[in-house]
């Protein structure tokens, strides 16, 4: 049996997943899907138009721009985020935009941590390593939810000229009707866009084809779940007939889009609820990842596969976001210095010659998560470093390639790089971009 069926999955979904290219989706709406990781959407007005998100760097949007100019030659008046706070949708809006063009966003649900700018240099450098910068499109494949792209590319970010902050705003613009829908979920600047003239929902990062990143391994402020899954049953409120989400290929049909969100929300909702009984009976993350697992019934359909977030770091997510890092095991109040526990575990375990040399069996015998944690224990006393951190390398590549999700396979992969000296940390401009944006709004 093949192990890196995760790498099969991912290289299967990448080669049909996210097809280069505009897709009239009725009369005057068009949809850009494949130009970098996100997606755009454009409606043509009477005089001008109006564009949904402007995907995730210049050279993108200039691509994206020169083909759309095939369908209209009208200028691009109004600019809709449906999430400012990141940049993948944001960093294209110079190439788009005409003279002036108003930018719509949508203020915070909640406030902002602010000094998060403090943190733009460990944002950047994880960030990398979540996306993949740096490694060879090979070992890239995808971003799991988006074509392979030049995430570094140049950045074309332009701050929005007009913020609301109601739970609802009804538009005329140039003769299109625009609801914008206050919708935290990804992010708490989220908003979907309800187009009733063409039945067409435009959902920003909300949905997408896989199970949604409810918690970025690059980290981040916590993303209200709970709210995520009210967000979704708004827009089941709405009898849309196309569904263009921020990232992924439309879904077209009234009971194909209602199915689909139906089963993302209970989906969600249900590793939710299990998550927090679970909590409430005392149970820690670990015992949580290891029991809330997602039924059959969701985790055989094709829209909640892992390419993109896990159901485990959802879990662990949860966990944190309503209590907190204390488990309530009063022996976690305290630790021991990181070093020091390390020695006593490798002085009850042998010695680290023993410890080395059961680490190195682990992973020889297909037992990488074990080997890879016994080098950590190497490395935390400093034993044989030179040798863990080529070990450690090693089971970190065959853990990444096994991998469903992108980002977990990125984030393996880069840091085995690292540890065998074949690049240093890569790092990730628009997250760092994206921590200042914590500030305005």
């Amino acid at each position: 049996m093949n192990r890196y069926l995760g790498e099969l999955k991912l290289i299967a979904e990448a080669k049909t997943g996210f097809p280069k290219g505009i897709t009239k989706i009725t009369d005057r709406v068009y949809f850009m899907l494949g130009y970098g990781g996100s997606t755009a959407t454009l409606i043509e007005g009477q005089e001008s138009c109006v564009l949904i998100d402007t995907l995730n760097g210049r050279e993108a949007a200039e691509e994206a721009l020169a083909e759309l100019r095939q369908f209209t030659a009208k200028p691009i008046k109004t600019i809709i985020f449906t999430h400012y706070h990141h940049f993948d949708h944001t960093a294209g809006a110079g190439v788009f935009a005409a003279g002036g063009c108003e930018i719509i966003a949508r203020t915070p649900l909640y406030p902002q941590y602010t000094r998060s700018e403090l943190l733009k240099d460990i944002a950047a450098i994880r960030g990398a390593r979540q996306f993949g910068v740096g490694l060879t499109p090979g070992e890239i494949i995808s971003m799991g939810i988006g074509p392979m792209n030049e995430l570094n590319s140049t950045k074309a970010i332009l701050k929005p000229t007009r913020w609301f902050s109601e739970d609802r705003l009804t538009l005329n613009l140039d003769g299109i009707e625009v609801h914008l829908v206050g919708a935290p979920g990804e992010t708490d600047d989220q908003l979907f866009v309800w187009l009733p003239q063409f039945k067409v929902l435009c959902s920003g990062d909300n949905y997408y084809h896989s199970w949604p990143n409810l918690y970025a391994i690059r980290g981040g402020q916590y993303r209200d779940i709970s709210q995520w899954v009210s967000s979704l049953d708004a827009m089941l409120a709405y009898d849309a007939e196309h569904l263009l989400p921020g990232h992924t290929r439309v879904i077209s049909g009234k009971e194909a889009v209602r199915e689909n969100l139906t089963n993302y929300r209970d989906a969600i909702q249900y590793i939710l609820e299990e998550t927090l009984k679970g909590m409430n009976k005392g149970m820690t993350i670990a015992q949580l990842v290891d029991t809330v697992k997602l039924p059959e019934k969701w985790a055989v359909l094709p829209n909640l596969q892992e390419y993109y977030g896990t159901v485990a770091w959802t879990v662990r997510s949860i966990y944190t976001g309503y209590l907190g890092w204390f488990d309530g095991n009063p022996t976690k109040l305290g630790s021991l210095p990181v070093r020091i526990k390390a020695e006593k575990t490798l002085a009850i375990m042998g010695g680290a010659e023993k410890v080395y040399a059961t680490a190195k069996q682990a992973i020889e015998h297909e037992d990488e998560q074990w080997g890879v944690e016994l080098c950590d224990i190497l490395l935390d006393a400093g034993e044989k470093v030179a040798e863990s951190k080529a070990l450690k390398a090693e089971g970190l590549l065959h853990l990444g390639r096994m991998q469903v999700s992108a980002n977990a396979r990125h984030y393996y992969l880069a840091c085995a790089k690292e540890l065998l000296g074949q690049s240093g940390p890569a790092k990730l401009a628009g997250a760092a971009m994206d921590m200042a944006k914590r500030n305005e709004g």
